[in-house]
This record gives structure tokens, sequence and C-alpha cells, in this order.
């Protein structure tokens, strides 16, 4: 059961999920565990599932595995329309009308991300309980439009990670924890833990995520499945609680590429209410539809050897990532000064994500609809929310406190000299001089790292034991595209290989991730471990 749960007036949340379908007899299910995109499209196409059977599939395994069996609590809320939805969509390809790849392909959103009907998005916050704005973020609007069936919302890391340096990824005050499915008593990483449990425990056929930095490509890495952060601009943020305007972006969550692929086909595209997007004009492609090419025979590769770290067995396993790269005909090149000239960009980052953290997120709640700020979600700016957590403390502040809150509170504003320096410097650094100098003087068309280190275990309370470099940095600092596929595990626990490149190379990314996990088939699913290591009990329903 989850550790917090939404109040009223949304009962719905406290019925049974496998109960939420509809009223009509329930349709025969579906083996969906493991199942890709294109397997549950064909399956449709040739009669032999239906989009009800298929989502009503992932309800009761969501019932089975996230509920009860190992308690994953990696989805907050199911979206009672799902199965009517889904019988839409049944009915249309009935009619012949069938909107692409993704028609009547269920997918869970992370709950910052709103949705149509009755359900909260509350970024994992008892602040924004209330927050039924009954509006699609447009990257959901594009989602459905291209047919998918939004079944619900995942759990998150709350305020996608961005409330306390000593908070426990994963955690949210309204989902409570989300546990690793490879094992229970592992951290899932965040901020988007419940999208990446989810895609990885088959709760869905795919999942979005957000990413400021790091928050798709870690817990990806860390649950065995594909991660993708688009270059900044690619898909919408409106109607996405926000962080960071010059960071933030959704990306999809999948157990492979070409679903991933699937995923951002359906996602991007240019929103007059998001400025960002205008640089998107064009640049939108066919991701799915140029994959399986053999892109890595010539291809230089820059491997930036200083950003390894210590840990051994986590080099091993890159290293026989590498070796794939290799076989298949790429060519890796060290590069041993990719730090060289960015003294300062780590500072300057935090500096960035505090001021506009501090405007961003008044914006978003000045600008819900009346009706909500009305009826339920009285804060208007950060220090409201700060009060907010102070009077309800025993909830909100059980495990960790709200400093980075407090950090964002002191910010002068987006008009403030230090601030606009900051975000030149950030991203000056971090793109041109950081990951275009690299490309450019070593004469590579990517860079590949280890995303992450294996998790840690979980301690409420105690923060997160954060072990060895990360990948995300300077791509999430410049608003560059990365893409993390599984690699294999280590001591049972997954960890993924990281492509970046410079901005709008989506596709070719995916195409480099394609070939590389045709080639390494790497990925293992879950088993539900109670822990690592020998005598390790699976946990199942």
């Amino acid at each position: 059961m989850r550790l917090g749960r939404i109040a009223a007036p949304l009962a719905l949340l406290a019925t049974p999920l496998a109960a939420q379908t509809s009223g009509d007899t329930a349709p025969a299910s579906y083996p969906v565990e493991e199942k890709s995109i294109g397997d549950l499209d064909a399956a449709m196409a040739s009669g032999e599932a239906s989009s009800a059977a298929i989502t009503q599939a992932y309800i009761d395994r969501i019932a089975a595995l996230d509920d009860r069996g190992p308690q994953l609590n990696a989805v907050i809320a199911l979206l009672p329309g799902a199965m009517a939805e889904a019988r839409l969509r049944d009915a249309e390809r009935a009619a012949g009308r069938v909107r692409g790849p993704m028609h009547g392909i269920p997918v869970i959103v992370k709950d910052n991300i709103e949705t149509t009907g009755p359900v909260p998005t509350t970024a994992g916050s008892f602040a924004l309980e209330n927050n039924v704005t009954d509006r699609d973020a447009p990257l959901v609007a594009r989602l459905r439009a291209a047919g998918a069936v939004i079944l619900g919302k995942a759990n998150l890391s709350e305020w996608a990670n961005f409330r306390s340096n000593d908070s426990t990824s994963g955690w949210s005050a309204v989902g409570g924890l989300t546990r690793n499915p490879y094992a229970l008593d592992r951290n899932s990483c965040g901020s988007s833990s419940g999208s990446a449990v989810a895609a990885a425990a088959s709760l869905a056929a795919g999942a979005v995520g957000t990413e400021t930095d790091g928050s798709i490509t870690c817990p990806a890495s860390s649950n065995g499945v594909v991660g993708f952060k688009p270059t900044v601009g690619l898909v919408s943020r409106r109607f996405v609680v926000p962080i960071s305007h010059s960071q933030d972006t959704a990306g999809p969550m999948t157990r492979s590429v070409r679903d991933a692929a699937i995923m951002l086909g359906a996602m991007a595209g240019v929103d007059p209410g998001d400025p960002a997007t205008a640089a998107a004009q064009g640049r939108v492609s066919d991701y799915a539809g140029l994959l399986g090419r053999d892109v890595l025979n010539g291809l230089q590769i820059g491997v930036p050897r200083d950003r390894l770290g210590d840990d051994e067995a986590l080099i091993a396993q890159f290293e026989q990532a590498l070796d794939v790269l290799r076989a298949q005909g790429a060519t890796i090149v060290d590069i041993a000064d990719s730090r060289s000239g960015l003294d300062g960009l780590g500072d300057a980052e935090f500096q960035v994500l505090l001021s506009e953290f501090k405007a961003d997120i008044a914006d978003y709640l000045q600008g819900l609809p009346d009706g909500v700020k009305n009826g339920g979600v009285e804060a208007r700016n950060l220090a409201d929310l700060m009060a907010f957590n102070m009077a309800d403390k025993d909830r909100e502040l059980q495990y960790f406190d709200q400093s980075l809150f407090v950090a964002a509170q002191a910010q002068e504003g987006l008009d403030d000299p230090a601030y606009i320096a900051a975000r030149d410097k950030a991203k000056r650094l971090a793109g041109p001089m950081g990951i275009d100098r690299m490309l450019a003087e070593h004469r590579v068309t990517i860079l590949a790292l280890p995303t992450r280190s294996p998790v840690w275990l979980s301690t409420l309370g105690e923060g997160d034991a954060f072990t060895g470099p990360s990948a995300s940095g300077l791509p999430a600092q410049a608003g560059y595209p990365h893409l993390t596929v599984p690699m294999g595990l280590i001591g049972g626990l997954p960890v993924g290989i990281s492509f970046i490149g410079s901005a709008w190379t989506d596709d070719f990314l995916l195409q480099v991730g394609d070939a590389y996990e045709r080639a390494a088939d790497a990925r293992v699913p879950p088993q539900y471990l109670a822990s690592v290591g020998a005598g390790a009990e699976q946990v199942r329903p």
C-alpha cells in the first residue's frame, strides 16, 4: 500500500485499482509483461488483443505489483477515464482509423505533468492535492492525439527532488517511497522514480519522466530501462510543474530505444505557449523510422576518461560496453581533459536553479485556473509553499527539511545580475566550452560515459548515498540531448551507458543507442528480490 494517499475530494483513489475500469464487463486480459509497443500494436492489428484488454492487463498488474506483492509504489493514481479511452481507440481501429504506432497504447506520466480529468497533479506534495486543472499538458495532448491511452500518474521524488539537500530519492508525501524492482531495499533514484519503475515492471507500455539534471537518466539507469532527455525545446514544458526553464524537459522512459523513439515522435513539437519550442520548428523527425541503421561502423566516440570515477566494477562493465561498440566498427577516442576550463560550472548551475525555481514556481501557481486557486490550492508563490510545509510538517517534513526552498526564496529575481551572469556562464561552459569543445577538438561525433553507479540502500531520513560521478551534468546544463541504455547488471543491480551529443542531435543519439542495444542485448528484466546477494528471495503477489 502507499505510504501517502490523496484524500477527498478524490475518493476514487481509495478504490482498489483493479476496480477502476468502467461499468462494462472487464475485457479478457492479455499478457503484457515485457511486451514492446510494437508487440502490442501488432497484437491489436491482428485482433489477438484489444486496447481495452491491454489496458485492463496493466491495471491488474499495477494492483498486483504496485499495491500488493512487492508494493513498488510507482503509481500514485490511475485515471478513471483510461478504460473508456481504450475502448474508444478500439472503436476507431474497428472503423479503420489507426492514428499510428501509439494507437491504443497505455502510458503513465509523471505526477508533475497535468492531465485532463479528476486526478490532481501534485508533484508529490499535499500542497497540490487539490490541483485538478482538468487540462492536458501539450505533451499529453500530443500523446492522446497519437492514440495513446493515458493510464495514470507516476510517483516521483517530491517537487522533482528540489526541496532539500538531504532528500531520499523516490519519496513523496503523497506517494510514499518508490521501490526498485531489482532489489526492493535499494533506491530507485529520481526524480522520475515512479516513471522508471513503471516502465521496468511493465506497469505500462512506457512512461514519461522529466529532467532538470539527472531526473530521467539516473532512474532509468538504476531501474534497467532506456531514458531519453531531449534537447531543451523539443518537447513542450507548459502545464508541467517547473524547476528551471533553462534546463527542464520531459522525455520518454521505456524498455527499449525503439519504444522511446516512438513515444518521442508523438511528444515532440512546437508549442506557442512554450517559447523554447520555437527552435524545434523543422527539427522533429520520424525517430523510430530512422532506427535499424548501421550507424556504429566508422563512428568516432569520445570517452572523457577523467569522468569515469574509481568504481572498478562499473568501469569494467563500461569497458565491456565499449568493446561491443568497437565490435560494430566504432572507434573509441580517449579524452583526458574534459574538465579543462570548466571551473565554477556547478556553482553557476546551482545559482540558476535556485533563481529560476523561485520565479518559475510562482508563475506556475499564479497561472492555475481560477477554479483551482479558489478551490483548494492556496499557494501563490514559494513562500506560501514553505509555510504550508511548516504547517503540515508531520506529513511533509517527517524525513527531511526544505533547505533548497529556503535557499531559493533568498534569491533576488531573474533581473539579478548574479543570476544573469550564472545563467550565461553555465550555458557557455557546459555547451560551447564543454561538450562542443570536446567533440570538435577530438574529432568525435558523440560522447559515451557510464550513466551512474549502482544504486544505494533506501534510508528514509538519512538522505541519498550517491557514489561515483554522474553523466548528466553537462548535457543538462547545456540543454543538450542525453540517452541512457541498459548495459547490464553489477551485483544484481542495473547500470546504463550514456550517449551524449550536441544540440538537436536527438535523432542520431537514438540511432546510436538502438544500434548498441541490438548488439549488446544487455537488459535483464527485474526479479523483484527483497535484496541483492546470496539467499535473496523473490517478492511476488
